[in-house]
C-alpha cells in the first residue's frame, strides 16, 4: 500500500506488540499521517527502515536484549533522509542527552498525551528539535551536580574486579557472547556476573546498568557518533 502524497511515513520500533498497535492506530487515524512498518527488534528496524524508507523513525529505547540506541548508526546509513524521535519510559537525563548527541532530533517520555507526541512527529519531520524545555533544564542539572552522597556509590564498592569489568563492556555496548570471548570465561560465568550485578546494585535490565554505568564512570559513553543529522 502506498502512501497518499505528502504524507509522513512512519516507522514504529518497539518490542511489544500491543504497544505497537495501538500507536499504529493513533497514528493512522491522523489526517497526513501513515506508518509504513513496525519492528520490535535493532534486526527488524534496520530492515524495515531499508525497505519502507521511512519519514520518521519513532524508536523505543528499550527493545528487550537490544538497546535503541545502539541501532541509531545503522538507520542513519539504511534512511539517510530519516528524522529519529525517541519514545521512551524513562525520565533519565542520562538517557536524554545521550540519545540527542546520538544524532535523535527529538524525545518523548511515553506518560505524555498523544497530542504531544503527534505534535512531535510533525515536528522532527519538518527538521525542527522536540525537546521538553523541562527535561533540557533537567539534563543540564543532573550532569553538574555533586553526587558524593550518593547511597548509589556504596553499592558500587560491593562490586568485584571483574563484575566492574562487565559493567564497563555492557556500557560499550558489548552482548554476553562478546563479553565472554573478550575476558576469556563462558557465557554462563558472564550471565552469573549480570545477575550479581543486579543484586547489587538494584538494577533490573540491561539498559538501565549501561546508564548506571555512564552516571558513575563505570563505563564510557561511546564517543563514536554519527555525524549530526538534519
Amino acid at each position: 500500500m502506498s502512501a497518499p502524497p505528502h504524507s509522513i511515513k512512519v516507522l514504529i520500533v518497539d518490542d511489544h506488540a500491543v504497544v505497537r498497535a495501538g500507536l499504529r492506530r493513533l497514528l493512522e487515524e491522523q489526517p497526513g499521517m501513515m506508518v509504513v512498518g513496525e519492528a520490535g527488534n535493532c534486526r527488524e528496524a534496520i530492515e524495515t527502515a531499508t525497505r519502507e524508507q521511512p519519514d520518521v523513525i519513532l524508536l523505543d529505547l528499550d527493545l528487550g536484549m537490544d538497546y535503541g540506541l545502539d541501532v541509531l548508526p545503522e538507520l542513519f546509513t539504511a534512511v539517510k533522509q530519516a528524522r529519529i524521535l525517541v519514545l521512551t519510559a524513562s525520565r533519565d537525563p542520562i538517557v536524554h542527552h545521550w540519545a540527542v548527541r546520538q544524532g535523535a532530533m527529538g524525545l518523548v517520555v511515553k506518560d505524555k498525551a498523544a497530542d504531544v507526541l503527534i505534535k512531535a512527529i510533525e515536528k522532527v519531520y519538518e527538521g525542527e528539535i522536540w525537546l521538553d524545555r523541562a527535561l533540557i533544564s533537567q539534563v543540564l542539572s543532573e550532569l553538574r551536580s555533586d553526587r558524593t552522597d550518593n547511597p548509589d556509590r556504596a553499592n558500587i564498592k560491593t562490586l568485584t574486579e571483574r563484575e566492574r569489568e562487565v559493567v564497563a563492556l555492557i556500557g560499550a555496548g558489548l552482548k554476553n557472547k562478546q563479553i565472554a570471548e573478550r575476558l576469556f570465561i563462558s557465557e554462563a560465568t558472564v550471565r552469573h556476573h549480570i545477575t550479581s550485578i543486579f543484586d547489587k546494585l538494584g538494577i533490573t535490565d540491561r539498559l538501565a546498568l549501561a546508564i548506571f554505568a555512564y552516571r558513575y564512570g563505570l563505563a564510557r559513553v561511546p564517543d563514536s557518533l554519527p555525524s549530526e543529522h538534519g
